[in-house]
């Protein structure tokens, strides 16, 4: 892959010429006062066949604001497509939202907004196809932490043209204060937190959304591409589930305020479609005859709580004590992950799917669904992290080296810590014919390749995992020799592991054909600064063969 820099500053490119080669130059003047209206950019989102969801946030000192739209066929809008007029106003925090109908299949568009004479950056957009689709490029994106360093990760994906649609997969912002975590870096940087404080108020969300709308990497990717995003746990405070949040204490008030609070300020802020129930987001793209795209929502409408090991076992556990553990409480029957709404909608999706014969059964999923128990970690390397009480990582290797010696989870607010509600999920796609999932996964700060087993061994498709935007791989602290040698150990102790790497942030690009998947698993060399190199982490291709999923490694 190059290793163009393509970062340059947002006004700076606005003025000098352009930063995607299909946005026109721009004056000074006319740049400043784009800027000034509109200095969160533009987006869209929520595509069909048919429709698209365009998206804008006005800077007015009003109560009420007016926009016009427009959507052309071309950068220079010789040929309007679609013209109008909507008012928004301080109740939906000036946010701009129309769903344009009406529009051709698998066709290019662009559109800019425009308020009291001040016109926006102007963004492209497209509609989804129908019939034969040949190839079709997904961006897949996660973790976009503001204090931890730049979006370069967006810049990559705003530039490249193989990318058709962008897929957020969660935690597209964070809920900390400038004070919790990333505070020290994101001083060094110059990316503190706003507010200051943890977000707890409808415009505490408000704010820490347009901080990150703002962020220029942000900007570009959100014009050069459509958006289907789904929630996972920061969007609202950390590990919620649906009576509460592992980051939610009693004294920061109602946590059903909390998520109603979180959930009005994402969908003002985001390209999405209204919906009645805003935590019932789940949906179903179709790419023409290619691929279902399912996204699945698994933290407010259907999750039971996290269980937390330090609630059921010690160090003095016995090997019995562990076996209870494992069968009554992992293992309990009920502890759901989707709400029976959501599985009676992904059980119609995947018959529709099989039923059209789409190759590509795909689940955009927030949380690693592939069993990762933690590996035997008593080896003679750890030995200057064990020894050394001062060492960061000192306590946690203790904890993990216990999980390892019983073989269990290393994290149980993935589907590891419901593996009830993991076989279900697997029984549905069985009865509707599909043992050839392709899983998207966001979440876990790290790549991940995936062979998904039900669990009496048979083969239920590959997992395809994103590393972060700019939050550090889980295993950083532990240092450049062993964070990697972390890797192969969970590599070597997980049948369904079979590569990982927590190190690199960036993003995953795959292309679909009809009869392959191209997985390129993308890095930049920094976040710390805008400048940056792009690299080709790895390349794994996916091949359909009769019902399964194979894996060239």
């Amino acid at each position: 892959m190059s290793n163009r820099l393509t970062r340059r500053a947002f006004m700076g490119g606005l003025a000098a010429g352009s930063l995607l080669p299909w946005w026109p130059a721009l004056g000074a003047n006319d740049a400043a006062a784009s800027q000034a209206a509109f200095p969160w950019g533009v987006a869209s989102g929520d595509p069909d066949a048919r429709s698209v969801v365009l998206w804008t946030r006005v800077a007015s000192p009003r109560l009420e604001a007016r926009v016009t739209w427009t959507l052309a066929d071309d950068p220079a809008f010789l040929s309007v497509r679609a013209r109008g007029e909507l008012r928004t106003d301080v109740a939906r925090d000036h946010s701009a939202k129309v769903v344009v109908e009406g529009l051709d299949a698998g066709r290019t568009y662009y559109y800019r907004f425009a308020h009291d004479g001040s016109e926006s950056i102007i963004g492209r957009t497209r509609t989804l196809p129908l019939g034969a689709v040949d190839r079709y490029g997904l961006a897949v994106v996660s973790c976009s932490n503001y204090p931890f360093g730049h979006f370069n990760a967006y810049d990559a994906i705003a530039m490249d043209d193989e990318v058709d649609l962008v897929l957020h997969l969660g935690d597209y912002l964070y809920e900390y204060g400038a004070d919790e975590w990333g505070s020290e870096t994101g001083a060094a940087l110059g990316r503190v937190h706003a507010p200051a404080h943890e977000i707890l108020s409808l415009s505490d969300y408000r704010m820490r959304h347009a901080q990150y709308k703002a962020e220029p990497n942000s900007i570009l990717m959100h014009a050069a591409h459509p958006l289907i995003a789904i929630w996972d746990d920061h969007e609202s405070a950390n590990n919620p589930w649906t009576g509460g949040a592992q980051n939610h204490q009693a004294d920061e008030g109602a946590w059903s305020e909390r998520r109603r609070d979180s959930l009005q300020a994402y969908y003002e802020w985001m390209p999405i479609r209204p919906a009645a129930d805003r935590a019932r987001y789940w949906r179903h793209f179709r790419i023409g005859d290619l691929a279902s795209i399912v996204s699945l929502e698994t933290r407010h409408t259907g999750r039971a709580e996290q269980i937390d090991y330090l609630a059921h076992l010690s160090v003095d556990s016995t090997a019995e004590d562990i076996e209870r553990f494992r069968q009554d409480v992992l293992a309990a029957p009920g502890r759901t992950m989707l709400s029976s709404e959501q599985e009676a909608f992904l059980a119609e999706a995947l018959k529709e799917a099989k039923t059209t014969q789409r190759p590509w059964r795909i689940l955009a999923n927030q949380i690693p669904m592939a069993r990762v128990h933690v590996p035997n970690l008593r080896g003679k390397e750890f030995e200057p992290v064990r020894s050394d009480p001062e060492h960061p990582e000192h306590r946690r290797l203790a904890l993990m080296a216990a999980l390892g010696d019983a073989d269990l989870p290393i994290y149980l607010d993935t589907w590891d810590g419901y593996p009830w509600a993991r076989e279900r999920l697997y029984e549905q796609c069985r009865t509707a014919g599909v043992q050839d999932l392709l899983v998207l996964t966001g979440d876990s700060h790290a790549f991940w390749l995936n062979a998904l087993h039900d669990a009496g061994g048979a083969p239920m498709g590959v997992e395809l995992g994103t590393t972060g935007v700019s939050s550090p791989g889980d295993f950083a602290a532990f240092g450049a020799e062993l964070s990697p040698h972390l890797d192969r150990l969970f590599e070597a102790h997980n049948r369904e592991v079979l590569w990982t790497d927590n190190g690199p942030r960036g993003w995953l690009r795959v292309i679909l054909t009809p009869q392959a998947a191209t997985a390129d698993f993308l890095g930049v060399d920094r976040v710390d600064g805008p400048l940056y190199n792009s690299f080709l982490v790895r390349r794994t291709t996916l091949t359909r063969r009769d019902g399964t999923l194979e894996v060239d490694a």
